[in-house]
């Protein structure tokens, strides 16, 4: 068995993976008779392979059974996949940017309290939305279209990845 710890989700640490979703990463500007700041190209959507286009949807999941096991990544290789929690719903994020096999060492884990979101670009192997604690809802802008849009890596049954992570009080 091996247990992995999630490390702070940044900017400069999830680059490699995509983008993080945050207010206050690009430069503002007043909208609405200044009633509001508009923050735009917080990430890049990438859907048009094989005639895709974007797709907004929102997922409503259940939370993972603790301690969270990673058994199996996933990827779209025809598009990126950007989430943002609507509401500070906890969730986990495992991304690898490697090629199978995979190990538990390839792994970077995040674990996110805040209500930011993630955009996973096209073709990175990542853990499926990973809620904690409590059901939680999701803007989900992917790609929609023809074509085979998602591959699945299972990690070999003897191995036995955790996340150990501590409920609120």
């Amino acid at each position: 068995m091996i247990s992995l710890t999630p490390q702070p989700l940044t900017v400069e640490v999830f680059a490699p993976f995509g983008d993080v979703i945050e207010a206050g990463t690009r430069t503002s500007f007043a909208i609405n008779d200044d009633m509001a700041e508009r923050y735009d190209d917080l990430a890049f959507i990438d859907a048009s392979d094989e005639g895709g286009r974007p797709n907004v949807s929102i997922f409503v999941s259940k939370p993972r059974p603790l301690p969270v096991v990673i058994d199996m990544v996933e990827r779209h290789p025809l598009g990126s996949q950007l989430f943002v929690p609507l509401g500070d719903h906890p969730y986990l994020v495992a991304v690898t940017d490697g090629t199978p096999p995979f190990y538990a060492k390839d792994l970077s884990v995040f674990l996110i309290t805040d209500g930011r979101g993630v955009n996973y670009r096209k073709g990175l192997w990542h853990l499926p939305l990973c809620a904690l604690f409590e059901p939680a809802r999701f803007l989900v802008v992917d790609r929609g279209g023809p074509g085979d849009n998602c591959d699945e890596y299972h990690f070999p049954s003897d191995t036995r990845i955790t996340v150990e992570l501590d409920p609120p009080r």
